[in-house]
C-alpha cells in the first residue's frame, strides 16, 4: 500500500489524541530514538560501530578495536540531536547560523578546521552523477536556500517540506564532510517543528536513498525520494504505536 500525505496526517492526529504521553513513555522513546538515529545515520556514512556498540559508546565506554573518530561521531551526533531539539522548542525559521552550528557539532574534535564552515574547495560526491556547485557559489546558494525555507517551503505539506529541505541541502553540499548527517538532522528539525515524530532512515535503505537523491539532483525527479521519505515518516510512528499498545 502506498502511503500518502493524507494518511500521515491521520497518523499524526491519532498520535496527538493520546498526548500528553506519560513521562516514562516519552523518556523511553527518546532514548531509543537517539540510539537508532545515531547508529543508522553514522552507519550510512561508513561508521562501523554496531547498534550495541553505539549504545555502549553513548554511555561513555570505549569500544575496543574502533577508532577515536567513530566514538566522536557517536557523541557528537547525540549533541547535535540535543541542539536540534532546542531549536524545535525555540521555534522560528531555519538560518545559516543554525545549519553551521549543527555541522560544527557533527565534526567537533574530528575536523575542527572545517567544522561549521562552508567548503572552500570543489567536491565530488563518490558514486553520484550529480556534481555540487563550485565552492565560490556555496554562500549564495545557501542564502537562497534559507530564504526558500522561510517562504516557498512553508506552502508545502510538512513532510514534503522536510524532504525537500533534506534533498536541496545535499544538492548544494555546502561542507567538505558531514553533509549527510546534517541533512538528516535538518529533515527531522522540520518534521518535529510540525509535530511529527523524528524519523530514522535505516542503513538497509542506503542504496535506495543514494539512488533517489541522485535521481532528484540529476533528473529533477523527486518522486522516488519523496516516497522514500513518506514511507520513512510512516515507520516513525511505529515505536509510538508499540508503546501505546496499538500495534
Amino acid at each position: 500500500m502506498t502511503v500518502s500525505y493524507e494518511m500521515l496526517d491521520e497518523m499524526k492526529a491519532k498520535l496527538d489524541s493520546f498526548r500528553p504521553l506519560l513521562l516514562a513513555v516519552v523518556n523511553n522513546l527518546h532514548e531509543d530514538l537517539v540510539l537508532r538515529w545515531t547508529y543508522n545515520s553514522n552507519a550510512i556514512e561508513g561508521n562501523t560501530l554496531t547498534l550495541k556498540e553505539t549504545k555502549v559508546a553513548l554511555e561513555g565506554i570505549t569500544v575496543g578495536g574502533k577508532t577515536l573518530r567513530e566514538h566522536f561521531e557517536v557523541i557528537n551526533h547525540r549533541e547535535a540531536i540535543g541542539y536540534v531539539e532546542a531549536l524545535v522548542s525555540a521555534g522560528g525559521y531555519l538560518s545559516q547560523w543554525h545549519i553551521k552550528s549543527i555541522h560544527q557539532l557533527i565534526l567537533k574534535n574530528i575536523d575542527d578546521e572545517n567544522a561549521g564552515s562552508y567548503r572552500k574547495v570543489n567536491v565530488v560526491i563518490s558514486g553520484a552523477q550529480h556534481v555540487p556547485p563550485d565552492s565560490f557559489s556555496v554562500a549564495d546558494e545557501m542564502g537562497r536556500f534559507v530564504d526558500w525555507c522561510a517562504t516557498g517551503a512553508q506552502q508545502l505539506h510538512p513532510v514534503e517540506r522536510a524532504a525537500m529541505v533534506h534533498a536541496d541541502f545535499v544538492k548544494i553540499h555546502p561542507f567538505v564532510d558531514g553533509n549527510g548527517r546534517t541533512a538528516r538532522l535538518l529533515m527531522n528539525l522540520e518534521l518535529m517543528k510540525s509535530g511529527f515524530p523524528a524519523v530514522v532512515l535505516p542503513i538497509e535503505k542506503r542504496l535506495e536513498y543514494y539512488e533517489a537523491l541522485d535521481r532528484a539532483h540529476v533528473s529533477d525527479d523527486y518522486c522516488p525520494f519523496l516516497q522514500l521519505m513518506i514511507d520513512t515518516v510512516a515507520q516513525g510512528f511505529e515505536p509510538y504505536w508499540r508503546a501505546l499498545g496499538l500495534d
